[in-house]
C-alpha cells in the first residue's frame, strides 16, 4: 500500500447512518491511500478518534523506536543471528 500524498490536514463532516455505520469520505480515504478491502485501525481516548492503516502504524512506531537505537544498528540482523544460534544450540543437543 503507498503512502498518502494528499494534504495531511483534511477536514469533512460524515453522518453516522441508522445502524451506526459512518461512510469514510474520498478526501480522507485518499489522505490515508486506502482502498475497499484493505483493514484500518480505530483508537480513541475517549475524546477522539484516530484512524490509521497497519502500515502506518508500523511506521510510528518504528519513529519513536528509532529515537533509541543507533542508525548503524539492526534489529532485524540481531534477531536472525540470535535465532540463528539457538537454532545451533537446539541440533547440537
Amino acid at each position: 500500500m503507498a503512502m498518502a500524498t494528499a494534504p495531511a490536514n483534511v477536514e469533512v463532516r460524515a453522518k453516522i447512518n441508522e445502524s451506526g455505520r459512518v461512510v469514510i469520505p474520498a478526501q480522507v480515504r485518499e489522505a490515508l491511500g486506502v482502498k475497499p478491502g484493505d483493514d484500518l485501525i480505530f483508537t480513541s481516548d475517549g475524546e477522539t478518534v484516530r484512524v490509521e492503516t497497519q502500515l502506518q502504524r508500523a511506521r510510528r512506531a518504528q519513529v519513536l523506536i528509532s529515537k533509541y537505537i543507533s542508525p548503524d544498528r539492526s534489529l532485524a540482523d540481531e534477531l536472525i543471528a540470535e535465532r540463528r544460534e539457538e537454532f545451533r544450540k537446539e541440533m547440537a543437543e
